[in-house]
């Protein structure tokens, strides 16, 4: 099985990260997707951006839509690209405290306002964000992500806890081990940010669903 491939954040090395051109580059290069975060603005508009504030040190929660700079496109615009172009996206919430707030199910809407369940992981570190998508919108699937090792009594627990459908752990944590596991119990693992193309190589040797990285061409080195 040829894993999915899709850009993170778009095509970073080549265009400014989570915006419009950078995720069409992804596409036209050959990748089925992009990964992509999303934030919340303090009068509620859903943005894509990794960080909790801009360059320029101002915080995304204080700012309104009007005073964002043009590159910072919102969510709505980003997923009327995606349902356009056919583009796979894996869309990760992004939080500045544990507790949900409105952007879980505000997300879900808009994933099903354009169509794009069946064309969208909804992923998290968050176990609790994860458990509201899970009851805001239990069709669409969600991806537990994870940057280091944790118990397997605790994962197999937040994956049933969430309804996750695939791990989502750093390519340095997969091995024949975790790959078995996640067979056993039916998850699908996605994996990032694989920018070397023997890692690539590896990885989708293993059997992972999905490689997400900065390098369009090392990517398609698997294909």
């Amino acid at each position: 099985m040829t894993p999915l491939l899709l850009g993170h954040r778009g095509t970073p090395a080549l265009h400014r990260e989570n915006t419009l051109t950078g995720f069409q580059a992804a596409l036209d290069a050959g990748l089925d997707g992009v990964e992509l975060d999303v934030r919340r603005l303090g009068d509620g508009t859903l943005v894509v951006h990794h960080d909790a504030q801009l360059e320029d040190g101002r915080a995304l929660p204080t700012l309104r839509a009007a005073e964002l700079p043009a590159f910072v496109p919102t969510l709505d615009a980003v997923l009327a690209w995606a349902a356009d172009s056919g583009a796979f996206v894996n869309v990760e919430l992004k939080h500045e405290s544990a507790r949900p707030d409105d952007r879980v199910g505000r997300t879900l809407d808009a994933i099903r306002a354009h169509g794009l369940t069946r064309r969208v992981i909804v992923s998290s570190f968050m176990p609790t964000l994860l458990r509201a998508a899970r009851d805001a919108a239990p069709d669409t699937p969600r991806g537990l992500l994870t940057h280091r090792p944790y118990p397997p009594l605790l994962v197999r627990a937040v994956m049933a806890w969430t309804g996750s459908a695939a791990l989502h752990p750093h390519h340095a944590l997969i091995d024949a081990a975790l790959m078995d596991t996640a067979r056993r119990r039916g998850w699908q693992v996605n994996t990032w940010t694989v920018n070397d193309p023997a890692d690539a190589a590896r990885l989708s040797a293993l059997g992972v669903h999905a490689l997400i990285g900065d390098h369009p061409d090392v990517l398609l080195t698997v294909r």
